[in-house]
């Protein structure tokens, strides 16, 4: 083994602001870091995965569920997380692209605040003492996904933007 370059990182242990399941679709990076930004969260763990919080809300995705669920209880074991951010993207390969909602942003919208939600309950029911927040990005900006969120209002400005 040899030595590339020298660079000083932080020796201390963090505590982490939140664990985030995102997919690892490049096209977001810069909108994925300044979202973290704008909310405050300035140590996170990734766990990144093809589809994002999809593995949570979908059946048949066992395997990649189970991943995410070790991945988050290490992530509070080891850096004392307890809030966790769900996120999914337009056009995501896993879900087969924006062409798997015959190119309607509105209708791939709805099917993934609907995703999210499913996420939110089932991660919930998993490990009760999470604090969860959840996010769409389109190709316009940053959706909020919530208990109050994803009213046909909100899908209607997604409409609007999209239009």
């Amino acid at each position: 083994m040899r030595k590339l370059f020298h660079f000083s990182s932080p020796a201390y242990k963090y505590i982490c602001d939140a664990a985030v399941v995102w997919c690892y679709d490049n096209r977001f990076e810069t909108v994925f870091r300044k979202l973290l930004r704008r909310i405050g969260i300035s140590h996170s763990d990734p766990i990144r995965i093809a589809g994002g919080a999809r593995c949570l809300a979908s059946s048949g995705q066992e395997s990649e569920r189970a991943f995410v669920l070790e991945q988050i209880r290490r992530s509070m074991q080891l850096h004392s997380t307890r809030t966790v951010i769900l996120m999914l993207h337009s056009d995501c390969g896993a879900y087969g692209g924006l062409a798997a909602f015959q190119g309607d942003p509105v209708k791939e919208a709805r099917n993934h605040c609907d995703d999210l939600q499913q996420a939110i309950v089932r991660l919930q029911s998993a490990i009760p003492s999470l604090t969860i927040m959840a996010f769409f990005v389109d190709f316009e900006g940053v959706w909020e996904v919530g208990p109050e969120a994803g009213s046909p209002a909100d899908i209607g400005a997604l409409a609007a933007v999209n239009a």
